[in-house]
């Protein structure tokens, strides 16, 4: 690990580039307030929401020989040499989250599918199924992998069989079209279940999508 002047070593190094995106900027200004604390030994109100002004704690740092924005230049454990930048150093009360990998292990074949979707339960906790992302689903599709991208987002999910009309392209129930009053136009495809329940919410709103089966049917 690399120590500072004192021979100060840290306990553990984070990456400044998590805090823009998780807005804890007050998790900087309590290690600030921190260190100029245990020097003068007086009690800092280390938030964002009022209290001790930065300026101030900056000032009072500067005044005990510290740099004036509580960075300290630190000399690595392995080399022996100077790190090229000055890193912000000081005390912090930080409590870690218990994350053990035995804790998340989790596997599964076969098992419980939630009523309304008929897709696989999600969470470990219920047995539910490991869910495809968008991510892993966009790395399939530019490496091309169609079989893999049906077994995985319907085969293995939800896969339903609907009876639907080659002429007015809406789905049947039984073999018969309700629109033209007719079976003879029916076709039984597949598709996941998912899609024909948003077909059928999408009709609750007088919205009606079809489908198309001209290239199958020429």
């Amino acid at each position: 690990m690399p120590f500072n002047d004192l021979g100060m070593c840290p306990d553990m190094i984070m990456n400044p580039h998590g805090y823009p995106s998780r807005m804890t900027v007050g998790k900087l200004m309590e290690l600030l307030s921190g260190k100029n604390a245990i020097l003068s030994g007086k009690f800092h109100y280390g938030t964002a929401f009022g209290g001790d002004q930065v300026d101030v704690v900056c000032e009072e740092l500067a005044a005990r020989g510290f740099n004036y924005l509580g960075k300290d230049m630190l000399t690595s454990g392995i080399t022996g040499q100077q790190l090229c930048a000055y890193i912000y150093f000081g005390p912090i009360y930080y409590q870690k989250l218990k994350h053990m990998v035995l804790d998340k292990m989790h596997a599964r074949a076969r098992g419980p599918r939630a009523v309304l979707t008929r897709q696989p339960t999600e969470g470990r906790a219920r047995d539910g199924g490991l869910r495809l992302g968008e991510m892993e689903r966009d790395c399939l599709i530019a490496y091309g992998a169609s079989m893999l991208l049906m077994e995985r987002l319907m085969v293995s999910s939800d896969e339903f069989k609907v009876d639907v009309c080659s002429q007015c392209g809406l789905i049947g129930y039984k073999g018969w079209c309700q629109m033209c009053r007719s079976s003879r136009t029916m076709a039984t495809i597949k598709i996941p279940y998912a899609c024909k329940l948003l077909f059928q919410e999408l009709q609750s709103m007088n919205i009606v999508p079809k489908i198309s089966l001209s290239k199958y049917t020429d």
